[in-house]
């Protein structure tokens, strides 16, 4: 990290740390609020870096030049630093941690500005039973629902407090359930309308589209018919659809034809959220997958997605159980699991490959690949950390067994991860040019009671591994391609509005970090680690990463989708 100091306009000391003021400020006039110095500017275009200074005032870029005759009330020398666009998360999973802290540390210390929420799930709209299903959902944290449709939700966390900007789809899974509950059967035509018009208020009040995810419960339930209706809808506003496919493994290949199909059929823009192939034995899929992505694009269909740096995912160890345990909720897969004829049939199918649908027990190769990292009750959270076949072990059963009996004693869907994936895989996802980034997680820190459930690294370290593995270290993809496709590329994808370059009148969304000492510190056995590296963040203009150390600021807005309507709200 560089060691220099750092002055205020007027050339008062502020202490040792890393960044100088420089002292022709002294002379110069305070016109800007802040200025950059010397940095070598990536603006997102992923053009070559120029070597210019980047000037904010207020919460926008106000130049970007040679301003050495320009003064600021705060000036920065960030020479030796990579200056780019805030980076955009295209799956976050901090619709809750941020509600609990509204910091997003783990992503702030990525230089993440912007979290996109709503994979399958949205924070809204809410009534009785998504209230219930969030209740039985929480993730061990304590938080009001003091909301009830998806723009008041992003509303009250602009109004409460956040660091990063935050957007959303509306989950398909969640207006299935505001109108159908839990169960396993088709909408009635009047039920679909009622979730259509819950689509539609929630595009003009300003999401980014609509979003499903097709192998967590009730999300299989519907069908491509149903969630065409829906993308027809938020296609009406140009919105996007994305998808946590139906499947990605053994039959990877009809989960992409499937969202080529809604892509078509709803004459709408879509995403594959998380690309990947699942299990060992379909490393070559991810061939034909990619092979089937740029035939669709090259006729025309404006099909993207994302990835994240790990050869493990993680979710529900519910995942790993056909998706008929969880009808009607989680008392009723409770019930099931309990019953000793259904145990029979639930170990078996775990064990049995099917087509109807993915089985993920066999997709990261059994017990041992599936790694516990959610328990929640206090009498079970020494497991954590664990595989199911070690639990199995010390528990004197049979690894189907002892992840039933986890999900009852522990009552809830038991977040695990699952090391599915081939690393020679990653490397051909990352450098796709139609490829953006995700961390597929909460916002959390290595404190208070985010320390109380082990997690996913990728919470902590996806885009500084990216610049730091697949970029500084293997040349996989340059870096200036690396910075678009985590900045301007997402943005054009979600049709933001002036954020996700480094241009005069854009939102300033900038960081500044080290390109030689970025590096992501979290691993499996100890995930809760900042990255280090990102020496500046700022969101709006706000100063929330100084030197390396968060500030505390919450600048964070709502961010709205091309179809927000300012008279329909949010």
């Amino acid at each position: 990290m560089l060691n220099k100091r750092s002055f205020t306009h007027g050339c008062l000391l502020s202490g040792v740390v890393a960044g100088l003021v420089l002292g022709a400020s002294c002379s110069a006039p305070a016109e800007y609020d802040v200025i950059l110095r010397n940095g070598l500017v990536y603006d997102g275009s992923g053009g070559a870096p120029l070597q210019a200074d980047v000037a904010i005032r207020g919460d926008t870029i106000a130049a970007i030049g040679q301003l050495a005759d320009h003064g600021a009330k705060t000036e920065i020398d960030v020479s030796g630093l990579a200056v780019a666009p805030g980076f955009i998360n295209m799956m976050s999973h901090a619709q809750e941690t941020i509600v609990v802290d509204g910091r997003a540390q783990s992503d702030i210390y990525q230089g993440i500005t912007l979290e996109v929420m709503g994979e399958g799930r949205s924070m809204g709209p809410v009534n009785e039973a998504v209230r219930q299903d969030m209740q039985e959902r929480g993730d061990d944290l304590p938080y009001d629902i003091a909301w009830t449709t998806l723009a008041e939700y992003l509303q009250h966390l602009e109004t409460r407090g956040v660091s990063p900007n935050v957007a959303s789809f509306i989950g398909a899974t969640t207006v299935r359930i505001h109108e159908l509950g839990q169960e396993n059967r088709p909408p009635t035509p009047e039920e679909l309308g009622r979730m259509q018009a819950l689509t539609r208020t929630a595009m003009e009040e300003g999401a980014i589209g609509v979003a499903s995810a097709l192998m967590q419960v009730p999300g299989p339930y519907a069908k491509t018919d149903e969630l065409i209706a829906l993308a027809s809808i938020a296609a009406e506003y140009d919105g996007l659809y994305a998808s946590h496919m139906r499947f990605s493994g053994p039959r990877l290949l009809d989960g992409i034809a499937e969202v080529i199909t809604i892509a078509k059929e709803a004459d709408i823009r879509a995403e594959v959220y998380h690309l990947k192939a699942v299990g060992r034995e379909n490393v070559g899929n991810l061939d034909k997958a990619v092979a089937m992505i740029e035939k669709a694009r090259s006729d025309g269909l404006q099909i993207t997605a994302d990835t994240y740096p790990y050869n493990a995912g993680s979710g529900g160890l519910t995942a790993a159980m056909p998706p008929w345990v969880g009808e009607g909720g989680q008392q009723e897969r409770v019930r099931r699991l309990k019953d000793p004829a259904l145990r029979k049939r639930i170990a078996r199918e775990m064990l049995t490959p099917a087509d109807d649908w993915e089985n993920l027990y066999l997709g990261v190769g059994g017990p041992t690949g599936y790694l516990v990292v959610g328990l929640q009750k206090p009498e079970l959270k020494h497991l954590n950390g664990k595989t199911v076949a070690e639990i199995a072990e010390l528990w004197g059963t049979s690894p189907e067994e002892a992840a039933m009996d986890l999900i009852i004693k522990d009552d809830s869907r038991v977040m695990s991860v699952g090391f599915s994936m081939a690393e020679e895989n990653i490397r051909k996802k990352i450098p796709l040019p139609w490829m953006s980034f995700c961390t597929d997680s909460p916002a959390v820190a290595p404190e208070g009671i985010f320390l109380k459930t082990h997690i996913h690294p990728r919470a902590y370290g996806s885009y500084p591994r990216i610049l730091a593995k697949y970029v500084r270290e293997e040349k996989v993809v340059s870096l200036e391609e690396a910075l678009h496709r985590m900045t301007a590329f997402p943005a054009q994808v979600l049709k933001i509005d002036r954020r996700g370059m480094l241009k005069e009148g854009y939102y300033a969304d900038i960081v500044a970090f080290d390109p030689e000492t970025i590096q992501d510190r979290a691993t499996y056995t100890e995930p809760h680690q900042f990255s280090t590296g990102m020496i500046h963040v700022f969101v709006n203009g706000g100063h929330v990463l100084k030197d390396g150390e968060h500030t505390g600021a919450t600048p964070g807005r709502f961010v709205r989708g091309p179809g927000w309507k300012p008279s329909a709200g949010g």
